[in-house]
């Protein structure tokens, strides 16, 4: 008997932070919801210059160069766990993981600097 009012009562209490986010929204979402068939809902053609299409190649480079980073990681731990005391594959793994660190690096570093030179040079 115990045991099903400890679960009603967790329930409940769950139920409450799921119910709970509802009670502090500024606007309810269903006053957001009347604007939808009196507004034309077209956004306004805007040009796109160079440099944003530039950086959103440069960014979805580096987004891929950071997969990359941890599928190197993760292949290079899973030949680690899987060398069997082996010093020869603990040494590879070890290296690919190594690699996959510098590339890292070099790929924030990368990030860094293109980011530097979009916001005070492109940009301004």
């Amino acid at each position: 008997m115990k045991n099903i009012i400890k679960q009603i009562l967790v329930l409940i209490v769950l139920i409450g932070f799921l119910v709970l986010p509802y009670f502090v929204f500024a606007q309810s979402p269903l006053d957001r919801m009347k604007n939808v068939a009196t507004e034309g809902g077209f956004a306004e053609a805007k040009e796109t210059t160079l440099s944003e299409v530039l950086g959103v190649a440069v960014n979805a480079f580096l987004s891929l160069l950071g997969v990359i980073f941890i599928i190197l990681m993760l292949i290079g731990g899973y030949h680690w766990m899987t060398a069997a005391g082996s010093q020869e594959k603990v040494d590879k793994a070890i290296n690919t993981i190594r690699r996959a660190i510098i590339g890292l690096i070099i790929v924030v570093g990368s990030y860094a600097i293109w980011n530097f030179i979009l916001v005070n040079f492109i940009l301004k």
